[in-house]
């Protein structure tokens, strides 16, 4: 548990004066040698510094999208198993949490500050896609419809269930330890009413990725009332952790249980949980207050401390022959797992302090790299030279990549680029074909495709509705006049351009508008081939190409050509 001197200044960006802690005592290391009291100070003042720093880069790794391997405990548990519950323990005071449990679909990552001056608790929020942090908020409805509002936002934005960004909390408060959790979104067997029936899976399928990573300390909970052998969610733990070897499984509820052991031998049993998550592996037993009433935080923390001691008298006076306590004592009580929790990740950060800081100087020296190479296209911008060059090399780049599109191509995926008749129909705005009343189905329309291949797709699909229509009747009168028209020039050369004048006609009103529709049609084929052409280049990495490889007379045709064809002209 936190010591007095372990305490934590206000998390901000701006470094704060009492970073010289640190410093005074390693200035000073046979003072801290001597005095007992002064090593505890200087090993909680090393604490703090690590535990800050870790904070801070967490919240940074967030705010930028990057996955470090900082050691974070990772809550997870099904709906109604206790989790809101103990988050609000670890923490001092409550702040509704389970109000908005189902409808926070995001994970919430909680960083505990115990921070002396904080006589009251003060929560703060990180804001989206950047390091900063919002203003304190006290009021628990306000940090609980924070939660609720910004994951309303986010998967309305993303039109998804669930989400895999975090949202950051830091809650800073005399009474809660120096501990980082991130709380996910409880399993559930059914969707709620309104929700996509796809939820509980997608649930699954997050919390599965976000407790993989193999630095990432699992705080598994189960109630009491739920025996291993039909449990749940167990089945889910065992294929992410299969030994168990970073997994805290947390026993909630562990009071409902109470009434049920009578003799010790049935106590010990139980705590040892049967064989079923091996002899290495001792559950935490944690009870903590029902009574979800309106009451101050030093109450909230007076009725936490009551039950743990409750529940050891319990065992101890209310059992025939007590239990093993020197076995199981310490496994007993919320106040046993905060200690462990603390003091488990405090160890695992000064563990894992060599690697993150050999791969956070990798990062600098990557972006050192990248800065270096955008000075160097920055000032090569002076260089009108320079400039036409790499213009003409990017369009030579992107022509070879549309006739490579034209004549045939698998790089990009289709499944991912190309688009169905349908799609296709849908997003160019041209629906189906100008006087087809039938459905014109033709072979491969359900399959993603572009370029060439779409391109032929688009001219089966024409001679399918062409020939899908008869030809429109000509009347007597067209027919009279154009023939009579022809009658005095004599010979048959005049009957035979009458024939084809009556065709040409008619071809126009029966097939102009399909050819018009086939056109725009195909125009929306070749201009997407920009994008593709694009995309293929980033991967393929033409950019240093030489000139000399296309020809100008190659180069310059065709992307005129092109350019007429993306604009329409």
């Amino acid at each position: 548990m936190a010591t007095p001197d372990g305490f934590l200044t206000t998390p901000t960006k701006t470094p704060t004066a009492e970073k010289t802690t640190s410093s005074i005592s390693k200035r000073n290391p046979h003072q801290s040698s001597g005095d007992p009291s002064n090593r505890s100070s200087t090993l909680a003042s090393e604490f703090k510094n690590r535990f800050e720093a870790y904070n801070r880069l967490q919240a940074a790794a967030v705010a930028f999208g990057e996955k470090l391997p900082i050691p974070e405990i990772v809550a997870l548990g099904g709906q109604s198993d206790g989790k809101s519950s103990l988050l609000e323990a670890l923490l001092g005071f409550r702040f509704n949490v389970r109000e908005v449990e189902m409808g926070t679909r995001r994970p919430l990552i909680l960083q505990m500050v115990h921070d002396p001056t904080a006589l009251e608790p003060r929560c703060r929020f990180q804001e989206e896609d950047s390091e900063d942090y919002g203003s304190p908020i006290v009021s628990a409805t306000s940090i609980a419809d924070t939660i609720k509002s910004r994951t309303e936002a986010l998967l309305k934005k993303s039109k998804s269930a669930v989400s895999s960004k975090p949202i950051v909390m830091r809650a800073e408060y005399s009474h809660c330890p120096n501990l980082t959790i991130i709380d996910t979104p409880g399993f559930v067997l059914k969707a709620k009413k309104g929700e996509s029936e796809n939820t509980p899976d997608d649930i699954l399928s997050m919390v599965k990725s976000l407790a993989s990573p193999p630095h990432r300390i699992l705080l598994f909970l189960q109630q009491s009332s739920v025996e291993w052998c039909s449990s749940l969610w167990l089945d889910t733990i065992r294929e992410i952790d299969p030994t168990f070897r970073r997994t805290i499984v947390v026993v909630s509820k562990f009071d409902n249980r109470l009434k049920e052991f009578n003799d010790r031998w049935e106590v010990d049993r139980y705590l040892s949980t049967s064989g079923y998550l091996g002899e290495n592996t001792r559950p935490y037993f944690v009870a903590l207050p029902k009574e979800r009433s309106t009451v101050s935080n030093d109450v909230f923390r007076r009725q936490i401390s009551q039950v743990d001691a409750e529940v050891l008298h319990h065992l101890r006076d209310s059992v025939k022959g007590g239990f093993d306590e020197e076995k199981y004592r310490s496994h007993i009580g919320f106040g046993c797992l905060r200690d462990y929790l603390e003091s488990e990740l405090q160890r695992r950060y000064k563990d894992a302090a060599p690697a993150t800081l050999a791969l956070l100087e990798q990062r600098c020296r990557e972006v050192t790299a990248e800065l270096a190479r955008m000075d160097s296209k920055i000032q090569a911008t002076s260089d009108v030279a320079h400039l036409r060059r790499s213009a003409m090399l990017h369009s030579a780049s992107i022509c070879s990549h549309v006739g490579a599109l034209i004549d045939g191509a698998a790089d990009p995926d289709p499944v991912q680029w190309g688009k169905t008749t349908k799609e296709e129909q849908s997003e160019s705005g041209i629906g189906s074909w100008p006087g087809i009343t039938a459905d014109i189905r033709t072979p491969n329309a359900t399959l993603r495709l572009y370029g060439g291949a779409a391109f032929e797709r688009v001219i089966h699909e024409f001679r399918c509705a062409a020939y899908s229509i008869e030809c429109p009747h000509v009347s007597r009168e067209k027919v009279a006049n154009i023939l009579l028209a022809h009658a005095g020039r004599g010979g048959g050369r005049g009957f035979t351009e009458a024939a084809a004048e009556v065709a040409r006609a008619a071809a126009r009103s029966w097939l102009a508008p399909l050819l018009d529709t086939a056109c725009d049609r195909l125009a929306f084929v070749l201009g997407n081939l920009f994008d593709l052409a694009v995309e293929r280049n980033r991967h393929h990495d033409f950019a240093c190409m030489e000139l000399s490889t296309f020809p100008p007379f190659q180069i310059f045709p065709l992307s005129i050509v092109f350019f007429c064809l993306v604009r329409g002209f």
